[in-house]
Formats: structure tokens, sequence, C-alpha cells
């Protein structure tokens, strides 16, 4: 076992996690589009825009040639790092946590581009079954709010179990327990979000694959390529690298954003070819 990472604690940034089932709960028909984002042939999904007055919020996102040219430049130089993250912890009398249920992957609860202070966008035009409360309370997932949540950096440590192959995979993913709020009369603690903010320099083949519950966000380059939103038991997703129009040689940043909102399992599996990820300085 290689393990291909470091310890760097950075407190504004969130970790990935996941709470799932068994693998016969994944739901059938799971397929990648062109643009590389997952979508699955059965359930209910998205199937609303958003209003015209969702432009208003334009301004407050950076485009995706900007984020580029945030992050370009070449990793080989610098030394690659584990994924960071944060881990937020919440209250289950949060409105948006052990409130809703489902059994698939909801797409569209939040828009295709990722917002200006980089955390997703809430997409007020969803017309699937109800999976959040309100743009106020999805503000709250991923920024630090006292009284609300506690946050807690972390970091994931991939491991290189097969020559190429990357991977973190825990099926008792309960990084904070008796921590934060603490287990409210729970084995563990289950109500939180994570947060991974990153970058890898594309060379062309690339694959990343995330199963496990609840919600999963993975923009590149700030456009959403992976959606596997809403509660549910453990579902897989895999992004080609290839589909998403990345030129090689490039550094593009990758953010991940995921949701456990329910008393359950808890899975979290990524296996991945990118080779080396490095943590981009803090904004600002």
């Amino acid at each position: 076992m290689i393990v291909r990472s470091r310890l760097v604690l950075l407190p504004t940034l969130v970790l990935l996690a996941a709470c799932g089932e068994p693998d016969e709960l994944r739901p059938e028909g799971a397929t990648l589009s062109a643009t590389g984002i997952e979508s699955f042939g059965s359930g209910t999904q998205a199937t609303g825009t958003a209003p015209d007055d969702a432009d208003d919020t334009a301004g407050l996102r950076l485009d995706a040639g900007t984020i580029s040219d945030m992050f370009a430049g070449d990793t080989n130089d610098e030394e690659c790092d584990g994924l960071v993250a944060t881990v937020r912890d919440f209250q289950s009398s949060h409105p948006d946590f052990e409130t809703y249920t489902g059994n698939m992957a909801y797409v569209g609860l939040v828009m295709p581009m990722l917002g200006g202070d980089q955390t997703p966008v809430f997409n007020p035009g969803y017309m699937g079954d109800p999976m959040i409360t309100s743009q106020a309370t999805f503000d709250q997932w991923y920024h630090d709010v006292p009284g609300t949540n506690m946050s807690f950096p972390i970091e994931l440590a991939l491991t290189e179990e097969v020559p190429g192959e990357f991977s973190y995979d825990s099926s008792a993913f309960f990084p904070i327990d008796d921590m934060g709020f603490g287990n409210e009369g729970n084995e563990h603690n289950f109500h939180f979000t994570t947060e991974v903010h990153t970058s890898f320099t594309y060379e062309g083949g690339e694959v990343f694959t995330f199963r496990g519950d609840d919600d999963l966000w993975m923009f590149v380059n700030g456009q959403l390529a992976l959606d596997l939103g809403g509660l549910h038991p453990a579902v897989e997703g895999s992004v080609q690298m290839d589909a998403l129009g990345l030129t090689p040689g490039q550094t593009y940043p990758m953010d991940i954003f995921h949701a456990e909102r329910h008393t359950s399992e808890s899975n979290f599996r990524i296996v991945t070819t990118i080779e080396c990820f490095v943590t981009p300085p803090p904004p600002g």
C-alpha cells in the first residue's frame, strides 16, 4: 500500500463523507452524459429551470475562465496533498436534516456553476421531490454560522491499492463522533456537511468515481461535473475528465461538497486515476 498524501490543516476547507446502503440499492441506469454530468434513468429528477431573475446571482459567480486562470500553472513541482477537508457539524433539529428521505440521486438541486465564494448555489428552479428547505437553510451548509454549525479540519489520505489507482474507502465514516454538538443520543454523529477544495493537472484519461450518500456535488473548473444530490442510499457516479473539454497540461480546480443528513450507515468511497492533488492557497 502506497500513501500518496501529507497532512495539511486548513480551517476554511471542508471534507467528503457519505452514508449509504448495500451496493444492490444503487439505482439502475446510471449514465454519463457528454458533459460529464451523471444522470439516472429512473426516479424523480429536476425538470424545471431557474426563473428569469436567477441571473441576478451572476455577479456573485466567477466564470469558468476566471476560475481556471486562478489556478493556471503546473503541479509537477509541488508536493502532492491528500484531499484536505472541513467537516461542519449540525444538530439533528436543523430543518434540512432528518426531514427528508429519498431512494436515488436527485439531480438539479444546485446551479451548474459554482458560486463566487466557491460554494454551490441553491437552484430556485428545482422541480423534483423536496430535499432542501430554502435558500437560507442551504446557505448554512458550507459557511461557518455560530450557533448553527461547528467546523473541524481533517484530511482524506488516498492510497494506491492498485497501480495507477488511488482510493479512500470507508464503510463506517464518522469523522466527528462525540465532537461538536455530540452524537445526540445516537451511536455516531450523523449530521454534518463536508467540503474539499483542491486542484489537479489534467494529463488526459483521468477518471474520478464517488460512491456514498447523502448529497454529493463535484465541480471541475467551476462547472458541475457530478450531481448526486438529495437523500439516498449509497449511489455511485463517475466523471471522465476527457468529457469536460479540459486542456492537457493545464491545472484546474476541483471542488467537492457532501452532506450526511440522516441516521443510517455511513459509507464513503473515492477511486480516481488522478495521481496528484494540490491544495490551493485560501482566497484573498
